[in-house]
């Protein structure tokens, strides 16, 4: 092409250190910079929310269907067997879901309890994140077993084997009604169990679905269901399917993204945030770009006057300039990209950026790369690049040939 071709040679021809020249360099660097930049900071959230992801989900189910009146208590079987019948569906667990208050000596914590069956390690992943104890919870010599967060265990100062006293919401009101002291229950510290969020070590405990239903008086009945899924990503259309089903009224369904979402939120108000902020370097980076096509079309004036002399139009000597300046965003960008993805590719197979694991649950900064945002960056600085070129070739176009030659 002969537009591609001009716009070639003017930009090799700047081999003389001119402050045109200068302002070109600065325009690349900057650019470059800016991409690269980008690419490594989203990596890095994306990390981040990966890891965030991973320590929730192991430890939250895909799909929470809970019982919101009398309605859904009568319902919730048929809803886990249609389950089943899922083929999404890789396990399901039965659960009940209470506050209690936990007492051993003088020390005492509000906390929630969970009843769970025995196969909630399909669902859950409890099993795997037990430190201390076992996972068993099954009655022994008359006594309830019970498992507790470590950092709630260090409070209750309990030991696996020790005896605690608990008490449900549902006893306290019996208490209220009947003007009796609140009824509490013996349970026998089974197992400790550590899932590297303290939020849920600090403020849950789990028992057996047995105890849990005597303890907050559902007799036979369960608060609601928990699913795991073969895959994570069905999770919104698996839930779009069962509230076509059933009534928000009977059951409210949440999947893990909603179980979370003030969080996830946060976080993708962050990531854009910085997105937006690290555009930024790559706008102002645009304006050189606009300067040194500027002076570039000034300088240029005689080739243009030429050029138009000997045939060009208007719209070839438009594309020259405007080739000139994607050219340099071009370059920019491409260099920006490869440096960003090797530095990210650095720190994911080397660590070479690593922290405390004494103080963070991870030896080093996560990085994920995405596809898609590679994408997103280019398009921005190859958009910001074509809007800064712009003007310039359009002023190009417009030189007068008399003008522009008759000095010549």
């Amino acid at each position: 092409m002969f537009e591609f071709f001009i716009a070639k040679r003017y930009l090799r021809s700047k081999h003389k250190l001119n402050f045109i020249t200068i302002i070109s360099i600065l325009s690349t660097l900057g650019i470059t910079i800016g991409v690269a930049a980008l690419i490594i900071v989203l990596s890095v959230f994306n990390g981040f929310g990966l890891l965030v992801t991973s320590i929730l989900v192991s430890f939250d189910p895909h799909i929470r269907i809970s019982v919101n009146n009398t309605s859904g208590y009568d319902n919730i079987s048929l809803v886990e067997q249609s389950l089943k019948l899922n083929h999404y569906v890789e396990s399901t667990t039965s659960f009940v879901e209470g506050k209690i208050i936990a007492l051993n000596k003088q020390s005492y914590e509000i906390v929630n309890l969970k009843g769970i069956s025995t196969t909630i390690d399909d669902t859950w992943g409890l099993s795997t994140k037990i430190i201390s104890g076992s996972f068993k919870l099954d009655k022994e010599d008359g006594l309830e077993k019970i498992i507790l967060g470590l950092p709630l265990a260090l409070r209750l100062s309990a030991r696996v084997g020790d005896t605690i006293m608990v008490t449900s919401a549902f006893n306290i009101e019996k208490t209220i009604t009947s003007l009796s002291i609140p009824k509490t229950k013996r349970f026998i510290v089974q197992g400790l169990f550590e899932s590297n969020n303290r939020d849920y070590d600090i403020s849950c405990t789990f028992t057996s679905l047995s105890a849990g239903q005597e303890l907050f008086g559902l007799k036979g009945k369960t608060s609601g269901i928990e699913v795991r899924l073969k895959d994570i990503a069905q999770s919104e259309l698996v839930k779009n399917n069962l509230q076509s089903k059933y009534s928000e009224n009977i059951f409210t369904i949440n999947t893990w993204y909603d179980l979370h979402k003030d969080l996830y939120s946060v976080m993708l108000i962050e990531r854009w945030g910085a997105y937006i902020l690290l555009c930024l370097i790559i706008a102002v980076a645009t304006f050189n770009i606009f300067a040194s096509l500027t002076m570039s079309v000034l300088e240029k004036k005689k080739d243009i006057g030429v050029m138009r002399s000997i045939g060009v139009n208007k719209k070839s000597i438009r594309k020259i300039f405007m080739f000139d300046g994607i050219l340099v965003g071009a370059i920019g960008t491409i260099l920006g990209v490869v440096i960003g993805l090797l530095i990210c590719y650095l720190q994911i197979e080397y660590n070479f950026y690593k922290l405390d694991p004494s103080k963070y649950i991870i030896n080093a900064l996560p990085v994920k790369i995405n596809i898609s945002d590679i994408f997103a960056i280019g398009g921005m600085s190859m958009l910001l690049s074509f809007l800064a070129s712009l003007y310039p070739a359009k002023r190009a176009a417009k030189t007068v040939i008399i003008e522009s030659i008759k000095y010549e």
